[in-house]
C-alpha cells in the first residue's frame, strides 16, 4: 500500500503529518523498502510514525526513535521499533545510538525544530550516515520564525545553511575560490520541497564531459 494510504487507514498511535511530504518521503525512502535499513526517526510524536515507518519499510528494517520525552518509552515494541531518551543536539547521545545501532541508513528530523537543534544533529549525524544514505529534515517552515530561532535570511537558520551547502556540493567548480570537502565528495544531491530539506549521499564519480558524435 502506498504511504499516503496506509497514512489515511491508520487505526494505531495518532500519526500526524503534511500531506504534501508524502511524495516526498515515497521518492527518497522508497529505495529502502523491504531492506535491512536501520532507520532514525528524531522526535516521536504520539507513536504512530514509529509504527507507520515499520509497515513500510517491511520485517527487515529496524526503527529507532528518539525523543527527550521519557514516556515515549512506550512506544518500542520490543520487536522492530527501538525508542531511547535524549537530547538531538548531544553529540555524546547520538554517538551512543551510532555504537549500539551502528551507521543508520536513513535520518528522519522531525524534532523539535529549533535551529540550533536541527543543525547539531545535521553536523554530527550526516557525516556518519551509510555512503548511500539519506537525511531528511522536514517542518522547516520553522526556519522563518523567530521562536525557533529562525527569520527570512537570518544567519542562524538552517535554509541559509543549506544555501551555504550547495556552494559547496558545487566546490570542485569554484576556481580555487572554495575548497571541496568531505561533503563535496559524499553528497550525491541536495532536494528542497515546501518545508522540506533532503540530502542523499552516494559515489561521486570521477566528474567529466565527453563530447559524442560527427565533426561538422
Amino acid at each position: 500500500m502506498p504511504l499516503w494510504g496506509d497514512f489515511l487507514t491508520n487505526d494505531g498511535r495518532i500519526v500526524h503529518k503534511w500531506k504534501h511530504y508524502f511524495p516526498a518521503y515515497e521518492r527518497h525512502f522508497s529505495k529502502f523498502v523491504n531492506s535491512d535499513v536501520v532507520f532514525l526517526e528524531i522526535g516521536c510524536g504520539r507513536g504512530g510514525s514509529l509504527e507507520l515507518w515499520k509497515r513500510y519499510f517491511g520485517p527487515h528494517a529496524r526503527i529507532v526513535g528518539i525523543d527527550i520525552d521519557s514516556r515515549c518509552r512506550a512506544f518500542g515494541d520490543g520487536d522492530q521499533i527501538e525508542v531511547r531518551i535524549g537530547d538531538q543536539s548531544d553529540v555524546g547521545f547520538l554517538q551512543s545510538l551510532i555504537d549500539e545501532f551502528g551507521p543508520f541508513d536513513a535520518v528522519l528530523d522531525d524534532g523539535s525544530h529549533v535551529m540550533s537543534h536541527i543543525r547539531a544533529s545535521f553536523d554530527f549525524l550526516y557525516p556518519r550516515i551509510s555512503r548511500n544514505g539519506v537525511y531528511f529534515v522536514e517542518d522547516l517552515h520553522t526556519a522563518y520564525w523567530d521562536e525557533y530561532e529562525g527569520g527570512l535570511r537570518r544567519k542562524a537558520s538552517f535554509i541559509e545553511h543549506c544555501k551555504d551547502l550547495i556552494d559547496e556540493l558545487n566546490a570542485d567548480h569554484a576556481r580555487g575560490e572554495m575548497q571541496p570537502t568531505a561533503f563535496t565528495s559524499s553528497t550525491l544531491s541536495m532536494h528542497f520541497y515546501d518545508s522540506i530539506a533532503v540530502f542523499e549521499k552516494g559515489r561521486t564519480t570521477r566528474k567529466w564531459a565527453p563530447q559524442v558524435g560527427r565533426p561538422d
